[in-house]
């Protein structure tokens, strides 16, 4: 019961946010932490969705969940 309530916090914010967070824990798994900032600091002035921070912003000022556009799925390169 205690994962799923933390699974339902997780699942209520951003997914680009969400698949950022677990790129970057899968990322710092294997590199140093110097590397590790870079890469973030990087992907996240790349990944920034502006749509996702205003609808958490509507959201937080209507008392209302946020609803954020799904993510695309990835298609294999060709």
């Amino acid at each position: 019961a205690a994962v799923m309530a933390i699974a339902q916090k997780i699942a209520m914010n951003s997914p680009m946010a969400v698949a950022g967070c677990k790129e970057m824990l899968n990322y710092s798994r294997d590199h140093n932490v110097y590397d590790s900032l870079t890469y973030m600091a990087t992907w996240q002035a790349g990944m920034f969705q502006m749509p996702d921070v205003q609808e958490a912003m509507a959201a937080g000022q209507q008392k209302r969940l946020p609803d954020y556009a799904p993510l695309h799925k990835k298609t294999p390169n060709m």
